[in-house]
């Protein structure tokens, strides 16, 4: 009788004691073994709500979003993981489908699932966000986190299959929380790309932003997501901007 397949999953937090307990429940019928890395640097009570379940945890100094997650996959114990983020959760639909995954032969080295995110409390379901597939289930043996010091992903040798369920992700509850990420994120991107000698000139500070609100808000009928919709299409421009403002500052630094 053929053994049948065990999942890890790996999830990194800091600061998620509004997410947290949302995303280790929604495992708990389908994942066979959680770990979770917690920040060292967080302050509220994250650490204390998984230390309530019956999983394994580590306390780390931060290393950066892809070396964290290599560390994270460095101590699972079964050979297919599952990445999901603290602001995430399985949906029922997911968590009934693994359970049959977990029965198959898998034909693929990754499998790649739509995402349902939550905007300001709204699914946003257009501006092109929807069904936005991310690879997130994968064979360690044949998958790896890329470098990138923001917007890691995965590496798959071999092809990606797809699963049908969505998993959840409640990005952004409120307007501060989104530019409290804001900076940061702004920052890491710009760094990265100045390492790479990405020079910023006038079509990426003015051209970039203009058109990526009019590709979310009018192609990818962000328009149909309502006052959400064009909040989002604005911030986006938003990020874009000052990605490559901060670039452009970084590439004068240089000089």
């Amino acid at each position: 009788m053929k053994e049948k397949i065990k999942i890890s999953s790996i999830i990194i937090a800091k600061n998620e004691e509004n997410n947290i307990t949302r995303c280790i429940e929604s495992q708990l019928n389908c994942i066979d073994e959680i770990i979770v890395i917690v920040d060292s640097g967080s302050t509220d009570k994250t650490l204390d709500l998984i230390k309530s379940y019956n999983i394994k945890y580590e306390v780390v100094d931060w290393m950066g979003y892809a070396k964290t997650k290599q560390y994270a996959v460095s101590l699972t114990s079964n050979k297919w993981i599952l990445w999901i983020d603290a602001d995430e959760s399985l949906t029922h639909a997911l968590s009934d489908e693994l359970k049959k995954f977990k029965e198959t032969e898998p034909q693929y080295s990754a499998y790649s699932l739509p995402r349902k995110a939550f905007f300001l409390g709204k699914w946003i379901k257009h501006s092109g966000w929807y069904p936005g597939r991310v690879t997130r289930l994968f064979n360690k043996e044949n998958a790896y986190f890329s470098d990138s010091d923001v917007h890691e992903h995965l590496i798959v040798n071999g092809n990606t299959g797809e699963l049908k369920n969505d998993i959840d992700h409640y990005t952004d509850p409120s307007i501060e929380h989104y530019f409290h990420k804001f900076n940061r994120y702004t920052t890491l991107a710009a760094e990265e790309l100045n390492r790479k000698n990405r020079k910023a000139g006038l079509n990426d500070i003015l051209i970039r932003p203009v058109f990526l609100f009019f590709k979310m808000y009018i192609i990818r009928k962000g328009f149909l997501d309502g006052l959400h919709g064009f909040i989002l299409a604005i911030f986006s421009a938003t990020y874009v901007f000052i990605k490559y403002s901060k670039l452009w500052e970084l590439n004068h630094k240089k000089e």
